[in-house]
């Protein structure tokens, strides 16, 4: 099965209505507009979904959702993970039975000092329930905030052991020579950096391209740097999504991120943010599009057509 994914895959963010649930009608027009806009597919309930802040009902009832008013399920990797392994075999299964490209897993992140046998046999129990050899599992990678990671021992001998169903890894870590052991040591492996600072690096080891956060607020800039690695201006490029993300990463991202795309629609239901996340308030917010003006990003006139 060849995968569907390649260049900007965005994590989109989930909106909540005024009682606080998944918003499926908001999420399905910012789904569709994020891919006609070029996006190759939706990373569903990860970090920036505040996926581990939805239940596993929660989750699947917003990809039926989506499904049924027209995303294409090979459009979607989607997030599974979950700390209890019946949990993450339930949702796997779910997403399956949808044929969608592939699911997102995070590693068991409760318990930290935990032995890379431990994740394996949670990751190898989780193939073998779910029993279909369509699975394609991409590995999230995000010490940081799990503190559990996926070493590059572990891969390759989840790689061996499941070649059909371990076909790829988001690199999260920070660290861009995570991804260049991972491409040495598992050559075959889809390497997604986890931030477009990594970007032109990631591409240029033979990555095919990232999942980030910030590809839901700059979509078209950071895939006008994954079709142009090879032009003269490829640093420059780089150079401008880095200068847009630091203006990100420098507050809250993902209520940050909320606040532009509620801006962009006229829409303040999109600010809202499910606790333990607190919403930007309006001052913060006048402050971060005036810093992303000064960046020449405008998202009232760049990001989707009306």
């Amino acid at each position: 099965m060849e995968s569907p994914f390649s260049g900007l895959v965005v994590p989109m963010i989930t909106p909540f209505d005024s009682s606080g649930r998944p918003d499926p009608e908001r999420a399905l027009r910012f789904g569709s507009d994020l891919l006609s806009n070029g996006v190759n597919g939706l990373a569903l309930f990860g970090t920036t979904s505040e996926g581990q802040s939805l239940s596993a009902s929660e989750r699947m009832e917003l990809l039926d959702a989506m499904i049924a008013g027209g995303i294409k399920p090979a459009n979607l990797m989607v997030g599974t993970g979950s700390c209890a392994l019946p949990d993450a075999v339930a949702m796997t299964k779910h997403v399956v039975d949808h044929q969608c490209g592939g699911i997102l897993l995070l590693p068991p992140y409760f318990y930290k000092a935990i032995a890379d046998e431990g994740i394996f046999q949670f990751v190898a129990e989780l193939i073998e329930q779910v029993g279909d050899p369509e699975l394609r599992i991409y590995l999230y990678h995000i010490p940081p905030v799990a503190q559990v990671g996926f070493s590059i021992d572990l891969v390759a001998r989840l790689r061996e052991r499941f070649p059909q169903q371990i076909v790829g890894v988001k690199n999260s870590s920070g660290s861009h020579d995570y991804s260049i052991s991972l491409r040495e040591r598992c050559p075959g492996m889809e390497a997604f950096c986890g931030s477009e600072d990594y970007l032109l690096d990631t591409m240029r080891i033979g990555g095919v391209g990232c999942i980030s956060a910030t590809g839901n607020a700059n979509p078209r800039g950071i895939i006008e740097l994954c079709r142009n690695v090879d032009a003269a201006n490829a640093e420059e490029l780089q150079e401008g999504i880095s200068a847009i993300r630091a203006v990100f990463q420098a507050r809250p991202m993902i209520p940050a991120l909320k606040a532009v795309i509620a801006r962009c629609y006229s829409d303040p239901l999109w600010l809202n943010v499910r606790p333990p996340l607190q919403r930007i308030t309006e001052d913060k917010t006048e402050i971060l599009l005036s810093e992303l003006a000064a960046q020449d990003f405008l998202p009232e006139s760049i990001l989707f057509s009306s």
